[in-house]
């Protein structure tokens, strides 16, 4: 890296850091990682890692601010962002900020997310306002980046009745269940090309909802269990080559819409959360705005990547290849915030 004092790549010890510091080190960028003490010898084991800054909790990031601007980072968000540091504390961070943190606003609303989804022409379950309206099994979920925490399933009005007066969780959504496929589909948007790539795509295991699913369903009667979705890890899965052109424009829609909702619009990784039917219709179950834990399963490259690259990408190293090639090009101030 030509010029000043030469860019590093951070980001928090959590969620997807490993892919995205091996993916800036592969690109020649020097990382770090802000790490709490339970996890320092996890993060010491890796060599691509050049640099570990201990905080006491990761709620401690801004105390270590004016550290990584010396160092002159730039700072990859991933789920542990909102999780553990809130909205308010990822728009007032002064690190460069890989991405767009109007973005934030849109993702942890889920109306305001529906209401994004629906503008972009993305076909969306059912929403219900009151139980008197439930006529066909319903999901609810609570805000925000959980990982399947604050949710739970209602087969029917009076199931939710009788669920929902032990739900905690608010704000939160309903939403027609939708039998099918979960797929989770992981775009990258590059503002230096305008081509928006597919990456790689996933499916979760969900505990304990998966599960329940192996046991048939006269055997589930009297188990008393309740259906979890927290969760627990991600299988890698292929799309119908014949529905790979709708995941596209999908995508293409929620991009060019983004741009009239916010200023900049998105930028960088996002993923659609569908299902998809035993009619091969999509359902778009929401939008994570940014890198997601799926796409750890493809730290050397995917079937999607490939087609793109003559080497292995992850989604951590193309994020690390924009930002390579913004630097270059001096167009820096195209995917930072």
């Amino acid at each position: 890296m030509a010029g000043r004092k030469a860019y590093k790549i951070a980001t928090l010890g959590s969620h997807s850091a490993l892919q995205i510091l091996k993916g800036a080190r592969d690109e020649g960028f020097s990382t770090i990682v802000v790490v709490t003490p339970d996890r320092l010898d996890l993060y010491k084991r890796f060599k691509f890692i050049n640099r570990i800054i201990e905080i006491p909790s990761l709620s401690d990031f801004p105390k270590v601010e004016n550290q990584l601007i010396w160092e002159n980072a730039i700072i990859i968000p991933h789920g542990s962002f909102v999780a553990y540091l809130g909205i308010d504390e990822n728009k007032n961070m002064k690190v460069p900020y890989y991405g767009n943190k109007e973005i934030l606003d849109w993702e942890s609303d889920r109306m305001k997310q529906r209401e994004w989804l629906q503008k972009a022409k993305v076909p969306v379950p059912r929403r219900f306002t009151k139980a008197s309206e439930i006529d066909v099994p319903v999901m609810i979920k609570s805000y925000g980046a959980s990982g399947g925490h604050g949710y739970f399933f209602a087969k029917n009005k009076q199931e939710f009745t009788s669920k929902f007066k032990k739900f905690k969780a608010r704000p939160y959504i309903i939403q027609e269940y939708v039998i099918g496929v979960p797929l989770y589909i992981h775009y990258f948007y590059s503002p230096l090309t305008g081509q928006l790539e597919i990456l790689s795509i996933d499916k979760r295991y969900e505990t304990n909802v998966d599960s329940l699913g192996r046991i048939p369903s006269q055997n589930q009667q009297g188990l008393g269990i309740e259906p979890s979705f927290v969760v627990v890890g991600n299988s890698p899965l292929v799309l119908r080559e014949s529905l790979l052109g709708e995941a596209f424009e999908m995508g293409e829609r929620v991009v060019v819409t983004s741009k009239l909702l916010m200023k900049g619009g998105i930028w960088g990784p996002f993923c659609l959360e569908t299902i998809i039917t035993p009619e091969q219709k999509f359902s778009v179950m929401e939008i994570s705005c940014r890198i997601v834990a799926g796409t750890n399963l493809f730290v050397t490259g995917s079937a999607y990547s490939a087609l793109y690259y003559n080497k292995e990408v992850s989604t951590g190293r193309r994020i690390a290849m924009e930002i390579k090639e913004a630097i270059k090009k001096n167009q820096l101030e195209k995917i930072l915030d």
